[in-house]
């Protein structure tokens, strides 16, 4: 059934498709370059149609070669994963988590302990660089936290929980807010199709005419800063119900006007077909899905 299958050039394809080089799917594979190149001029000798369209200094997939990387990718990794499956356990396993600073800081790591306390052998790192990851492209992440307004057709996700915007400051900022115009933290937000003129539609909605005039805004780059600038008593901050729950529950912040909440965005955890069945992710993902309901927020 297999027996015609060339092996060989679907690996240098595979390797070449997810890193977008032939050079470096030689490397990868411990090979020369002009050997990758020999094996996928044959496999697309073999198949009838091109899978790569050869630029100046690059490659690039072609809608045929994207077809055939998703699903020679899926399958590779799937075999990896059985092959892991038969070999005597090592002493760890580890996991690779991608996600933003904000989240990584406000909810996830206050919460990292109880999973260390299940799993003592996975050894997980956290990776928050702000570029968003490929994960069909880039084998090294195994799972994604993403906040977005989109979906995800390609990738197999859990939806942890929807967003919403409040205010929030230390109780004695709170207490002056109804005596006269606070401060306003705020965050330069990245992505403005998420949470654009956040506090312009919270005071529509509240009512408050804190924005007229000059009012005092102070702005932050990273939703952390802003959070421990009105823990410090510095102003309300405009913030997420999802990333300012640590504060709160702890008593360092609580809420003005609770009621009046702006929606916002979405939390999904994310990886590549197939991959949710390895271990390590297998007992991440039920970890996250235990934390979401726990927070009260999830699961949306």
């Amino acid at each position: 059934m297999f027996a015609s299958l060339p092996l060989t050039a679907l690996r240098a394809f595979e390797s070449a498709s997810r890193l977008l080089s032939f050079k470096a799917a030689a490397e990868e594979l411990s090979v020369t370059p002009t050997a990758v190149s020999h094996q996928i001029r044959s496999l697309e000798n073999w198949l009838g149609v091109p899978l790569f369209e050869r630029l100046p200094r690059q490659v690039r997939l072609t809608d045929g070669g994207e077809r055939l990387f998703r699903s020679l990718h899926g399958a590779l990794l799937e075999v990896a994963q059985s092959v892991d499956t038969l070999r005597p356990q090592r002493s760890g396993a580890s996991l690779t988590i991608s996600t933003t600073a904000a989240f990584a800081a406000l909810w996830l790591v206050p919460r990292l302990g109880r999973f260390y306390a299940r799993h003592p052998n996975i050894n997980l790192r956290l990776d928050t660089h702000c570029e968003v990851i490929d994960l069909h492209q880039d084998a090294s992440v195994d799972l994604v936290v993403r906040y977005s307004l989109g979906d995800y057709p390609n990738l197999y996700g859990l939806c942890l929980f929807d967003e919403s915007f409040g205010v929030y400051g230390s109780p004695g900022q709170v207490a002056l807010a109804a005596e006269r115009a606070p401060t306003l933290i705020s965050v330069r937000w990245h992505n403005s199709k998420l949470y654009a003129h956040g506090w312009a539609a919270w005071c529509a909605q509240s009512g408050e005419s804190w924005l007229t005039g000059q009012p005092a805004v102070r702005e932050y780059d990273e939703e952390h800063y802003a959070l421990q600038a009105a823990i410090a008593g510095q102003g309300l901050v405009l913030a997420s119900n999802i990333l300012v729950s640590e504060s709160v529950a702890n008593g360092l912040l609580v809420a003005y006007r609770g009621e009046v909440q702006v929606d916002g965005a979405g939390y999904s955890a994310l990886c590549v077909p197939g991959r949710e069945r390895h271990p390590p992710v297998r007992a991440f993902f039920a970890w996250l899905r235990e934390e979401a309901l726990l927070s009260g927020h999830g699961l949306a």
